[in-house]
């Protein structure tokens, strides 16, 4: 899911703008080694971009996908260009070793395990980026991997979606906000001579957040309802089911001290004009009968809720009925009169 908010952080770098005819622009310095840890539309997109630009990128994600790759490069899909992007790709998180950046885009259900992966693996001084939605995954991963590796968290802002094994359509935006490191200077300018609007802001805990309000207010009703944004809003009802959600997770937010930036009400109605034909992650987890990140999203905020003592009523039931919703469809297929043993 993505979303912009009228914020200007700390420090923004220029983004060289690439169409069909750049193939491979140079980047001001060496080129980094890029490892994909958990290769979807967010880690393919942004690692296509990368690897246009001349940096060694490597996608680990599910066999199908890999073997794709492996066989034809990438297939990148955009409003200006579709096409293939050579890379290599791997099934194994040791496809991390020898890294400068992993890109951490793994699913917030799968951040300890996919963590306990790649660590044996990590080069020294490797930064990791965590880019998932969510608001703690970056404190996760340091827990797994220890005070000696070099992690940072990343707000992710586009939308994109995998079309197929090997191919990643591309529907708009596509910016980052990483939060300081080491390494995050040298990242960001790299990133932005291969065509990514880039920000680093100390401030990152407070974007994290204003995406995770937007993200409660929008991907378990479209999931739900299996409905694009825009048409999900004209749904009578709709609108003020969604003020009430974003009421709760702001009175959270106040309560746990998180300072949000912008007017993150104002882009939550902006939201659906600004993407009127985007499902959410969660309504693509649903549909596809994978497991969706709803306890890390609504269910997040019913958890600090609890812990703070604010009631977040609405937060949880669309966190219940998410997690219902695959058993709901199970159900739904079944016969509606299963034969009887004899």
């Amino acid at each position: 899911m993505a979303a912009w908010l009228d914020w200007a952080p700390s420090k923004a770098y220029p983004i060289r703008t690439m169409d069909a005819s750049s193939a491979s622009p140079s980047s001001p310095t060496a080129p980094l080694r890029i490892a994909v840890m958990g290769a979807g539309a967010v880690g393919c997109y942004f690692g296509a971009l990368l690897a246009r630009a001349g940096h060694q990128v490597t996608l680990i994600g599910r066999p199908a996908h890999v073997q794709a790759v492996q066989q034809h490069g990438l297939r990148l899909e955009t409003a200006a260009l579709d096409i293939q992007v050579p890379m290599q790709a791997s099934t194994e998180a040791s496809a991390v070793r020898d890294a400068d950046v992993v890109m951490f885009c793994v699913k917030s259900t799968a951040t300890e395990e996919a963590a306990r992966e790649m660590q044996p693996h990590l080069a020294p001084g490797a930064l990791v980026l965590t880019m998932q939605n969510g608001v703690d995954n970056d404190e996760r991963v340091r827990a797994v991997l220890g005070p000696s590796v070099a992690v940072a968290a990343a707000v992710v802002y586009v939308a994109t979606a995998m079309a197929g094994p090997g191919h990643v359509r591309h529907f708009g935006r596509g910016e980052l906000v990483i939060a300081p490191s080491a390494l995050s200077e040298q990242v960001a300018r790299q990133f932005g001579a291969a065509g990514i609007a880039v920000q680093v802001s100390p401030d990152v805990r407070g974007a994290l957040w204003a995406k995770l309000v937007i993200n409660c207010a929008y991907n378990a009703l479209s999931a739900l309802c299996q409905l694009p944004y825009g048409p999900l809003v004209q749904a009578p009802g709709v609108a003020h089911v969604v003020d009430d959600v974003v009421a709760e997770c702001l009175a959270v937010a106040r309560a746990d001290g998180v300072a949000l930036p912008g007017d993150v009400p104002a882009a939550v109605r902006g939201l659906p004009a600004t993407m009127p034909g985007q499902f959410s992650s969660t309504a693509q987890d649903l549909a596809l009968g994978k497991p969706s990140e709803i306890d890390h999203l609504n269910g997040y905020v019913v958890r600090r809720g609890e812990a703070l003592g604010v009631p977040t009523p609405l937060n949880r039931t669309l966190q219940v009925l998410v997690r219902l919703a695959p058993s709901r469809v199970q159900a739904s297929q079944a016969p509606r009169n299963p034969p009887q043993n004899s």
